[in-house]
């Protein structure tokens, strides 16, 4: 081998060259992501990139081991694979002690159309695209660029399934994910919620049948869950105004919540096919939903692989489209339900009327979980018991994700609402810290993923000034870092200090605040703010930038004819230097800087 200083010039020459080009293609390709993220077709992309760079960034993404029923530790992936089964296994199949239901009701015997084409048409628009497959590996988007021959075809196939009352037997099969419900020990198996992957092809028939239920079945107005024109948010507001008045009137209101154990697994199917012909639906329909639970089975797919094929028996599948619905049949109230009484003997009687109606079907009240709030509570008020062990009593409950106080206070429900901003933030940070990233892409994540967390049922409470700036900071923070400019902020309260006290220098920055939105929009305030720093290192070095404020104040204040800053406030200083420094538009800082 020739090992000559020239050959050994000439390598590394080489190897520069390669590094040089291995630079420029990754450049290239940087380049070309964030062009397409800055489209419209490209924002698909851009909570997949964002949920692939928090998962990156975290140290272990997977838990590979998990305990047995003793608490012993499994390490091997036999025994984990085995455990998951068994865990499944048993939560799918076992089921509680019920009560034989003597009642009959008749079924419905009659002819039912036949599926048309724009059923299946709005069945397969409101599927959404990018989910994980099931069994079978054909995702929705092959039926979507299909188009007009794929909703030929899924018509035709889903009259036979009508027909026949049979579907396809890939249809019986799923994946089952386990998910950890971000609480608890994350070894334990109960701390995981079991989502089912199913065929891509079986969901619009499922949508479908849902449909033409929701036509014949009609839910309690209670119901707020899963229902067209409706938000679980109408019920955090009912409870609310409840409370309010009953506090104007110095009067005790008892609330109750309860919660099922297990409630999606535990579903009992033989109460649903009752529920569905007791509420009118045509016999030809149960027998078609009956189909579909008919045979089911899954494996388990954990961190160390997937496990044996078992069957399901008992309960509904988490993760299609069906069985929220179906869930509010058998029920006709929520999961976790709130119930309010004046009369504190009533409700224990109400209580245990609730506790033998649902335990009696299959279905088992939460001991530790069930929870009892009272509204304006005066001494010797008593307690609430559940076959005889008593109901844990709260000052505060966390129902539907808003955070109710017995004092009526909202207060602990804002610094919620801002630390879910908070956690957003957390799983999107490395994209809206991206010095790359325009400014648009940064202002749609924080308007769909910090923004609703912060707002979701505030809308039902009356909130003080103190609480809408909790919001406020909260919101600017997240902006100034967005775009990097908290070190502008610190600029901006030491040239304030200039000309102002302390005690002014909020008002005056609340006031710019305000002022600001009027002339542009929250994404385009980190874009001035970064402009104005650029027009800052234009004219002058950071030692400068007193006297550049300064010079500001005197272009501003010639043409108005207005007398010296010194003998106005600072709120009309901000006033009347707001319309010049909070323009969307760059023109003013080109004006200002001729000017200088």
């Amino acid at each position: 081998m020739d090992r000559t200083e020239e050959k050994r010039q000439e390598y590394k020459e080489l190897q520069r060259r390669g590094k040089r080009e291995v630079s420029k293609a990754k450049q290239k390709a940087s380049d070309e992501l964030y062009t397409k993220l800055d489209t419209r077709e490209g924002e698909k992309d851009l909570y997949r990139l964002a949920r692939q760079r928090d998962r990156d960034g975290k140290d272990v993404q997977q838990v590979r081991v998990i305990k047995d029923r003793d608490g012993r530790v499994l390490t091997s992936e036999e025994s984990v694979q085995r455990r998951w089964k068994e865990y499944f296994e048993e939560l799918m199949n076992e089921e509680n002690k019920r009560e034989k239901r003597v009642e009959r009701v008749n079924s419905v015997e009659q002819k039912v159309d036949k599926i048309r084409k724009d059923e299946v048409r709005k069945a397969l628009k409101r599927m959404k695209s990018g989910k994980a497959v099931g069994p079978d590996d054909i995702p929705v988007e092959v039926w979507k660029c299909l188009g007009e021959a794929a909703v030929e075809f899924l018509t035709s196939l889903f009259n036979r399934v009508l027909e026949s009352e049979r579907m396809p037997e890939e249809w019986r099969r799923s994946v089952l994910v386990p998910i950890f419900k971000n609480k608890g020990d994350v070894q334990n198996c109960s701390n995981y919620r079991g989502i089912k992957l199913m065929s891509h092809t079986m969901k619009p028939w499922e949508r479908v049948v849902q449909a033409r239920l929701r036509k014949v079945v009609e839910i309690c107005e209670q119901q707020y869950g899963f229902m067209p024109r409706k938000s679980t948010t109408d019920a955090i507001f009912a409870l609310r105004i409840l409370m309010e008045k009953y506090s104007h009137g110095q009067r005790e209101l008892h609330c109750l919540f309860v919660d099922l154990e297990k409630a999606y697994d535990w579903v009992p199917r033989v109460e649903l096919w009752y529920c569905m012909r007791k509420a009118g639906v045509a016999e030809m329909y149960v027998r078609v939903v009956q189909d579909m639970y008919e045979k089911s089975r899954t494996v388990v797919r954990c961190a160390v692989g997937q496990t044996e094929e078992f069957k399901v028996e008992v309960g509904l599948h988490q993760g299609s489209a069906l069985s929220p619905f179906q869930f509010a049949i058998v029920m006709d109230w929520s999961e976790s339900r709130e119930q309010v009484e004046e009369n504190l003997e009533r409700w224990r009687f109400a209580l245990e009327r609730w506790r033998f109606a649902l335990e009696r079907r299959e279905m088992k009240v939460s001991r530790s979980k069930t929870e009892y709030m009272c509204v304006n509570e005066r001494e010797g008020s008593g307690t609430v018991r559940l076959q005889g062990e008593e109901v844990k009593k709260v000052q505060e409950f966390k129902y539907l994700v808003s955070t109710v106080q017995s004092n009526g206070e909202c207060g602990k429900e804002v610094k919620k609402r801002v630390q879910a901003g908070w956690n957003g933030w957390r799983k999107v940070s490395r994209v809206l810290c991206d010095r790359k990233m325009s400014g648009r892409i940064k202002g749609k994540v924080y308007r769909t993923v910090m923004r609703p967390a912060m707002l979701y049922g505030l809308e039902t409470v009356s909130l003080r000034k103190r609480q809408e700036s909790e919001l406020e900071v909260a919101e600017l923070k997240m902006l100034s870092w967005a775009e990097a400019v908290a070190q502008l902020f610190c600029l901006a309260v030491d040239v304030a200090r200039l000309f102002c006290s302390a005690m002014d220098v909020a008002r005056l920055f609340c006031l710019a605040v305000d002022v600001t939105r009027l002339f542009c929009s929250a994404v385009d305030v980190a874009r001035l703010f970064c402009l104005a720093v650029d027009v800052i290192r234009l004219f002058c070095s950071a030692v400068d930038v007193t006297r550049l404020f300064c010079s500001a104040v005197d272009v501003a204040w010639d043409p108005l004819a207005l007398p010296p800053c010194s003998l106005l406030p600072p709120t009309c200083l901000a006033v009347l230097l707001a319309p010049t420094w909070f323009s969307p538009d760059p023109q003013p800082f080109q004006t200002f800087g001729n000017g200088l």
